[in-house]
Parts: structure tokens; sequence; C-alpha cells
């Protein structure tokens, strides 16, 4: 929440994130349409999958004038950097989403019945995506990511990659109960072959 009022505090100008609305006027209804490709100056997602800092995002919106304020709609897309957490592997992959966001206008009653960070709001003739697409994307990407529905992960034995691993592959594990019994087994094992050892060398 706290990135609404930051970004709203800086000077804005009509470029990446910034949208100028002065040629959109305040007359409801009237729509004006965006398209533009942004380099993030910023990583934006969480901590196992996100689109990069310095990735195109693509942006096709419709800014449309209403009562309360500027109402921004439209879609998002962008390329993912994400890493496995079943499997640790890195992969990539893809997000699209639809956006709709309300920006109120100073002093109307929206802006004026809202607190601070609980709604978006025009700053100087201007509207910042960049929070929007922040809090949007993070809603939108799993926090257990996968690079495929059906990865199989680790073997939890050696930690070596079951989609590698090969259909054979396994390990022999033993009943812990059976532990104590084996261990006298393989004492009993070495303490035959030493006295066969022994007779072997008193016949000699």
């Amino acid at each position: 929440m706290s990135a609404r009022t930051g970004s709203q505090r800086r000077r804005l100008t009509d470029a990446d994130f910034v949208l100028d609305t002065r040629t959109l006027g305040r007359r409801a209804g009237s729509m004006r349409e965006v398209t533009r490709t942004v380099v993030t100056p910023v990583r934006i997602g969480l901590d196992l999958i996100a689109i990069e800092e310095g990735a195109e995002v693509d942006l096709n919106l419709r800014l449309e004038a209403v009562s309360e304020g500027v109402l921004i709609t439209g879609t998002l897309g962008a390329d993912l950097v994400g890493e496995c957490s079943r499997c640790l592997e890195p992969f990539d992959d893809e997000i699209q989403l639809h956006l709709t966001e309300l920006f109120a206008y100073p002093d109307s009653t929206t802006e004026r019945t809202t607190e601070e960070d609980e709604i978006y709001r025009v700053v100087d003739d201007h509207v910042d995506l960049e929070p929007v697409v922040i809090d949007a994307v993070g809603l939108a990407l799993p926090l257990q990511p996968l690079c495929s529905p059906d990865c199989q992960g680790l073997c939890s034995e050696c930690g070596v990659r079951l989609a590698i691993a090969g259909s054979d592959h396994g390990h022999e594990i033993l009943d812990p109960r059976w532990a104590g019994l084996a261990a006298k087994q393989v004492q009993g094992a070495g303490s035959t072959s030493n006295q066969t050892v022994k007779q072997e060398a008193e016949e000699i």
C-alpha cells in the first residue's frame, strides 16, 4: 500500500507507467486508448517468480473519464522468470492480466471518503500505473510456481531430479525396526568369517 503514496509524490511525466490525463478531459464518457511497451525499472513479482528488472511490459489500455475520476481498463502482458518450487530448476513463462482500476479526482467524493492507501488518485492530471501493476502481478502469481503441472520434483533420498532419473530410479530403504537386527547379522557374519580364516591358517 505504501507504494501508492510514494509513487504519487514524485514528479510525474507522460512516460513509462505514467499517463497524462489532460488530453482526456473531465467530461464523463470521454475515452482515450493507449498502447505502450514499458521497460520495467524494477523486478515485479514474488521470490520464486517475477517479471525481471529490464523486461518489457506490454500495455493495452483504455482511459475513460467518469464522474469520480479516471477509469483505467485493459491488458498487461510480460515474460516471467521463475524457479520451480519442486525441482528448483529455472523456467520461463508469461503473464497476461486484465486491469480495472479507478483513479479518483482530487476533492471528489471518492477521494474525500476513502483513506489514502485505499484507492489510487489522479495527481497533477497524471495517473501512475506502476503500483497498480505491482499489486496485480503480485496477486496473480503463484506462491509455489512449477516448471510444469506434472513436475515430479526431487528424489527425497539423493536429491536428483526425478524427471531425468529414469523409471527404475530407487533406493533400498531398510525399515528402522530391523536396523538393529541387520547390524547384528553383519557382526555375526564378520565373526564367522574371522573364525573360518583362523581355521584355514591352522590347517596350513
